[in-house]
């Protein structure tokens, strides 16, 4: 078997000190830049393996944190992730990525191999039904938790997210000022807080406007491209005839132009179609979806950031962060015309 590569050994080949070494691999600004470089070449060179394990001992930090969301494959959290990728980055932390597609029992196990792994911190958008306890769990075991895109009444964490209610009025407001008066509401479940705000954001907005809610221009349920698709069968059925539709997220606003359009309509001309979150596909969807900007990277950094803070020793109070979101005007919306 190969022998171990030691620090005491990339220090006697470049003639200096083993804990120069050490605080070089650390990127510790004790040691100058060209030395630095010069001893982190030579280490790989060497084959030297940082050996974490031993470092967490020594410093009671193990540079892991642990991040969880509802589905990688939703653009959204992508976003997020990447944000959270770039500020954990800075600070030399390792992040171990699980999906838990709103199932407490597989948040509950990755939250315990975390705590087994010595993890330093979790970042999370907590699943459907997610107990007190969870996260609770993380707190008395020394792993502080942040929540993004998602809060939760029965505890009081730092959470970052969207002003989801006052976003969605964003939509539904553009759309009321051209002079649509039957407007759907497509997608999400009152089981998670964004659901619920931003339902509430398209009642507010109606109500305003002194336009009756009608619960059976709702069609929950939907989040993703498919979902949409298959809810504008349902959309072009609904006796009201709406003329336009607030979407949940920009992938069920894609999905139901898709529809739309499947059934010899076309979107933005015979029925206006907002979306949700500003994704990079939203402004190059055919036609380019009019949506609203939800600050996914923003809350992603921030999340990121306070964690590293609270494990340097401050931190934001608890509660709710909002990020104000931003509506992008583009082609799938336009002025209200009677149908012939």
């Amino acid at each position: 078997m190969a022998q171990k590569i030691k620090l005491s050994t990339i220090a006697e080949t470049l003639g200096i000190s083993t804990a120069t070494v050490s605080l070089a691999l650390r990127d510790s600004p004790l040691v100058a830049t060209t030395t630095r470089d010069r001893i982190k070449d030579q280490a790989r060179a060497l084959g030297y393996i940082y050996n974490r394990r031993a470092a967490s001992l020594r410093t009671s930090r193990s540079g892991i944190i642990g991040v969880v969301v509802h589905d990688i494959m939703n653009p959204f959290y992508g976003e997020i992730l990447k944000a959270i990728e770039t500020e954990l980055d800075r600070s030399r932390h390792t992040f171990i990525l699980s999906n838990h597609y709103d199932s407490v029992n597989k948040q509950r196990n990755f939250l315990e191999t975390l705590l087994q792994l010595g993890a330093d911190g979790v970042i999370m958008s907590p699943a459907i039904g997610t107990p007190s306890e969870d996260m609770l769990l993380t707190e008395e075991n020394g792993m502080p938790a942040i929540l993004v895109a998602r809060s939760m009444d029965v505890v009081d964490f730092p959470t970052y997210r969207g002003d989801d209610s006052y976003g969605i009025s964003l939509a539904t407001n553009h759309l009321i000022s051209l002079g649509h008066r039957s407007i759907a509401m497509i997608g999400g479940t009152d089981q998670t807080s964004t659901g619920r705000d931003r339902y509430q954001g398209y009642v507010n907005a109606l109500r305003k406007a002194e336009i009756e809610v009608d619960p059976d221009l709702r069609i929950p349920g939907p989040r993703s491209k498919q979902g949409g698709f298959e809810a504008a069968v349902h959309f072009l059925s609904l006796p009201q005839k709406p003329t336009a539709a607030v979407c949940w997220n920009d992938l069920v606003a894609i999905g139901l132009m898709n529809g739309i359009a499947r059934a010899g309509l076309v979107p933005g001309k015979d029925i206006s179609v907002t979306g949700y979150d500003d994704l990079e596909e939203a402004s190059i969807a055919t036609p380019a979806l009019t949506t609203v900007w939800n600050g996914q990277a923003e809350v992603g950094r921030l999340a990121a950031r306070a964690l590293l803070d609270r494990l340097a020793g401050s931190h934001e109070p608890d509660g709710i962060h909002l990020i104000k979101p931003e509506m992008r005007i583009r082609q799938s919306t336009e002025p209200y015309r009677p149908r012939q």
